[in-house]
């Protein structure tokens, strides 16, 4: 495309990971071409396959619905759908089970969800909107946005200029977007950290997973596909939420120290584990926009909010404001206007409580399993074992996360 500083362009979206590219690949289903800017470069297809990321994404049934909507799904090399979810308290008798243990991995259609590795993903949806788009840019730096009249000017690194009727900030927790609009966030710093890595056990994962809270914070097991024949079944990622100074401590052991910790802090649930990957460590901190939207600006995904990683939900609710913003655009699009202001509060509306509720919870939720007080303790056991005995509410919380009924109303419905 050639740059013109006097066209004015429908939509720019800066940020092509798997939020920003999926809103771009929803619009141009719905016949508009957006702009996407990436500072990523084009990923090589043969070297990201060969190499096993030992973090993975707990996708709900709504993202994967969604990714089936572009017709990328198919394309994700690697995939392990779980098929149970256990969650238990490490010094209490309080413990829930969701679905059920499998030996054979279940179908997309019949899993809880499925666990994908980021970099297969990326993969798959930059491969798509290099077939899909008109104006997909990588490697791109954005030096300055400003707010024109009814318009925003982007300026890039190269002195181009773009100025477009709608600007959509995907890109990330520390957004530039964000920043640049003057847009305000609450910062909660946990003071913790997420050691992740990739671990194989004695006994198979039977897609199920599962979460225990220890004192010093939960440690989830995740189910992930293996590279290697014979072992599949048998790895899984980890993320164990810790304070600061233990998750200094954990990743400085030998990773003959790391996997005799992690088999006696998980009760030998999958007997010994026998080996780990190198680890890595982030800082968890949550952050919530004070604002999703301006004039003819939106704010989707970590660029709008952060959330705990405990329930594994971050990915999925930016995934949602994808649906939610595009679903808006379309309509208005439909009526003969693009991006009216009324249309982006509506979004903002729909999203922004749902999000700020999410991450209030988990943080209470962070809190009442690490917590040492014995009459909440007392309080928090009892109340696991009794939503183990109610299918109703056990289905209700299976409603909530798998995410479809905030699509039941749109475009993407199922």
């Amino acid at each position: 495309m050639t740059d013109n500083n006097d066209q004015v362009l429908d939509a720019v979206i800066i940020g092509g990971g798997l939020v920003g590219g999926l809103t771009a690949l929803l619009l141009a289903q719905g016949g508009v071409q957006a702009t996407v800017l990436d500072a990523a470069p084009i990923l090589d297809q043969e070297k990201t396959l060969a190499i096993a990321n030992p973090r993975v994404l707990a996708l709900s049934q709504a993202t994967i619905h969604l990714l089936k909507t572009i017709d990328v799904w198919d394309s994700i090399a690697r995939q392990m759908p779980y098929s149970g979810m256990q969650v238990w308290n490490k010094n209490g008798y309080g413990e829930i089970n969701f679905g059920e243990p499998s030996e054979k991995a279940p179908s997309v259609g019949h899993a809880l969800g499925s666990m994908v590795e980021p970099s297969l993903l990326n993969l798959a949806i930059q491969q798509k909107m290099l077939k899909e788009l008109n104006d997909y840019r990588t490697q791109v730096k954005v030096v300055r946005v400003e707010e024109g009249v009814n318009v925003w000017h982007i300026h890039l690194a190269d002195g181009t200029r773009l100025t477009t009727k709608l600007l959509i900030g995907a890109d990330g927790a520390n957004s530039f977007v964000r920043d640049q609009a003057f847009i305000s966030f609450d910062i909660l710093d946990y003071k913790q950290a997420g050691v992740s890595c990739a671990i194989r056990t004695a006994k198979p994962h039977q897609h199920v997973a599962r979460q225990i809270f220890l004192e010093t914070g939960p440690l989830a097991f995740l189910p992930m596909a293996s590279l290697i024949a014979g072992q599949d079944g048998h790895w899984q990622s980890i993320v164990w939420t810790l304070p600061d100074d233990y998750a200094d401590e954990y990743v400085a052991l030998s990773d003959h120290e790391f996997t005799q910790l992690l088999t006696r802090e998980s009760h030998h649930m999958l007997g010994e584990v026998l080996e780990a990957t190198p680890r890595a460590k982030f800082p968890l901190k949550a952050r919530a926009a004070n604002q999703y939207v301006k004039a003819g600006l939106a704010l989707i995904g970590d660029a709008a909010h952060v959330i705990h990683p405990l329930a594994g939900q971050g990915v999925n609710i930016g995934c949602l404001d994808a649906a939610i913003l595009c679903d808006a655009l379309l309509h208005d699009k439909q009526r003969g206007v693009w991006a009216h202001e009324q249309t982006l509060r509506r979004y903002e509306h729909c999203r922004k409580g749902q999000n700020d509720t999410m991450m209030h919870s988990m943080s209470a939720i962070g809190w009442l399993e690490t917590t040492t007080l014995y009459p909440v303790i007392w309080v928090r056991n009892f109340g696991l074992k009794q939503v183990e005995k109610q299918n109703m509410l056990k289905d209700a919380f299976m409603a909530q996360a798998n995410g479809l009924n905030i699509l039941k109303d749109t475009l993407y419905s199922v």
